[in-house]
Parts: C-alpha cells; sequence; structure tokens
C-alpha cells in the first residue's frame, strides 16, 4: 500500500476527505442546474457509479435557488462551484451546500472573502480554495508566460489561504490545476509541502475520453504515487460518469481504490504469435460473466506458458488458454484442465467459491 502524506481532515458533509480516511472521486454535473430533475437523476447515476461527491455549477441566483431543492432529493454531499460573484457564495452556503468551491483568480476583495468565511462558519460549510491556471493574471492583469504561472499559482493560493488562517477557518481543501500535465504535477508537490490541509486533484479539463485518459493518468497517477491528494476529479467532454469510471481505474491501478466498492481486477494478455486461441474474445466472454459480482479478486486471462504461470501466482483465479483448452489455476495453484467451451463455467463455479 502506497504511504500517503499527512493532511488534516475536512469533513464534507458526512465525507470524510484527508489522509485518514479513503481517497474520494467527485464530479461535476454538466447539465443548467435550474433543471432540478435532470440533475438529481444525474447525481444519483454518479453516487452509483461510485461518486461520493458532486459538484454543480452555481452562476445565477437561479442557480442557487435550484442548487437548495436539489439538496433535498440527493443523499450525497453537493459542492456548489462558485466564480465572480461573492453573492452566490453565500447563498449556496446558505442552500445547503456541504462545501463550495472559490477560486481565487476571481473572487479577490478581502471583505467579500470575509463575508463567505463567515457565512461558511455560521453553517460548518467546507470550502475548496481552487486555483485554476487560466485564471492567474499578473499585477497588470495581463495573462502569465507558462513559466511563471507554477510560482504565481502557489503564491495566488498562499496569500487566499492566510486570509482563512487569519479568520481561524481551517475547514480547507485546496486545489491548483492546469490543462498542461507536467505543471499540474510541479504545482501539486509545491502546495504538498506549503500545508497540511487535503489537495483535490485534477486537471482542468483534459479533452474527449479517448483523449483524457491518458494526461489524466499521468498527472493523476504520479502524485497519487507519490502519497499526494485526497480527492480526485477526471475532467473529460463527456457524460460524467465516464469520468467517473476513468478515476476509479486510476485508483485501482495504484491500490488505492476503496474496498468498500469491491471489484474484480482483470488482467489480460496482450496477446501474440503464440496465442492459439482469440485472448481477446475470451477475456470479454469473462468480463461480461463476471460482471455484477462484487468481489475484490484478480482475475487474469493469459494466452500462453511464457507468463501465464506466472500471472497465475499473483492472482485469486487464472486461467492459460491454449488450443482448443485452458489450465485453471486457483491462488497459483493449477486444479484443471478444460475444454474451450467449459473454461467460463467452470470459472464461474470456482469464482463463486471464492
Amino acid at each position: 500500500m502506497l504511504a500517503r502524506r499527512k493532511t488534516r481532515t475536512v469533513s464534507v458533509g458526512s465525507v470524510r476527505i484527508g489522509s485518514a480516511a479513503p481517497i474520494v472521486i467527485q464530479s461535476m454535473t454538466k447539465i443548467p442546474t435550474v433543471d432540478i430533475a435532470r440533475c438529481v437523476r444525474q447525481i444519483n447515476q454518479l453516487a452509483r457509479a461510485g461518486c461520493r461527491l458532486v459538484r454543480l455549477a452555481v452562476p445565477k441566483r437561479a442557480d442557487t435557488a435550484a442548487f437548495a431543492r436539489i439538496v433535498q432529493k440527493v443523499d450525497i454531499p453537493l459542492i456548489a462551484d462558485v466564480h465572480f460573484s461573492p453573492a452566490r457564495a453565500i447563498e449556496a452556503i446558505e442552500a445547503g451546500a456541504a462545501k463550495i468551491r472559490l477560486n481565487p483568480g476571481n473572487i479577490k476583495k478581502r471583505t467579500d472573502i470575509h463575508r463567505i468565511i463567515d457565512a461558511a462558519k455560521m453553517h460548518k460549510t467546507a470550502i475548496r480554495v481552487g486555483v485554476n491556471e487560466a485564471s492567474i493574471r499578473d499585477l497588470k492583469k495581463q495573462p502569465v508566460p507558462p513559466e511563471k504561472r507554477t510560482a504565481l499559482m502557489l503564491k495566488e493560493m498562499k496569500r487566499y489561504v492566510r486570509l482563512f488562517e487569519n479568520r481561524r477557518f481551517n475547514r480547507l481543501v485546496l486545489s491548483a490545476k492546469s490543462s498542461d500535465t507536467l505543471r499540474t504535477i510541479e504545482i501539486n508537490r509545491r502546495i504538498a509541502r506549503a500545508f497540511d490541509y487535503p489537495i483535490h486533484l485534477g486537471l482542468t479539463h483534459a479533452g474527449l475520453p479517448e483523449d483524457a485518459r491518458i494526461p489524466s493518468a499521468v498527472a493523476l497517477g504520479t502524485l497519487l504515487a507519490e502519497g499526494i491528494g485526497d480527492t480526485i476529479r477526471v475532467s473529460a467532454a463527456a457524460n460524467p460518469v465516464i469520468e467517473t469510471k476513468i478515476a476509479k481505474q486510476i485508483l485501482k491501478a495504484l491500490n488505492l481504490h476503496d474496498c468498500a466498492a469491491p471489484q474484480i481486477e482483470l488482467i489480460v494478455c496482450p496477446t501474440c504469435a503464440r496465442a492459439e486461441i482469440d485472448v481477446v474474445k475470451l477475456a470479454r466472454r469473462v468480463k461480461k460473466a463476471v460482471t455484477g459480482i462484487n468481489k475484490p479478486l484478480r482475475i487474469a486471462v493469459m494466452g500462453c506458458i511464457v507468463n501465464g504461470p506466472g500471472e497465475a501466482q499473483d492472482a485469486d483465479l487464472a486461467l492459460c488458454a491454449a488450443k482448443n483448452k485452458a489450465f485453471i489455476y486457483r491462488k497459483g495453484r493449477k486444479i484443471a484442465t478444460v475444454p474451450e467451451n467449459k473454461i467460463i463455467p467452470t470459472l464461474l463455479k470456482q469464482l463463486l467459491n471464492l
């Protein structure tokens, strides 16, 4: 198990964020907040997919009014995404937001921030200080060159956090995002060294799902492997359930997925000329057969003798396929040799007995 950076624990409604709690997956609704029924439906879909927090945009007064109604209709804590308007922040807090997100790049006045802090204290609302690279400007309000952005983001974060600490508010989660993978890694390393608050990880935007997977896995995976990160969101131009699935895959790859939601991990041989059976087709049959079985198990589907027995030793169940047959392994021990038409039934029988 990877060692995680020690942080404070912040409660966001019923969800705890920090190194003493499992890493939390969150996402964001992608339909107008004023469309209450569709928002509730999407939030429930995200909760079933594995999200424990969901964020909603509240750019207008009508959105915070809708937010108040949505909070009453769902079972997971909701976050209000606030930009530019202190009034929206206070309305969202009063509407029942478990957390609000503030952007230091566009809410800057000390008096406004103090008003928000005081409201959050009163309602025990958490606040994420979310610095976006795209919102950062220099003193002349001009765009900042890429090589200076990380330092300016950290400076802005320190200035903002100081305002909260001076007001004795510490129910904080921090985040700094960029669309650039390397800058996202660097700024979060620097924030991890500077503060002991929980960190929310993500890229500002990573593209279409097929393009978002690798940048997200590289940025989030690198930081998580270093022990940095307590809640994550994959940002993709797609249905947010897809974001959640990618996030779960990243956590599973690092053995960081919350075991409260067990899943089968499927390891599949990439195949080569040694394979005497269609391994990909067989693996898809196995995946379909085990869908809905919620056990924290590792299953290997291998195509030849080179890696088959070795992977079998590291799997709860494994099959090493040969021409028209397969060798079935359980906990590294070969227990059966079965014809091709008996592979799936034999595997399922063994799986249900584990």
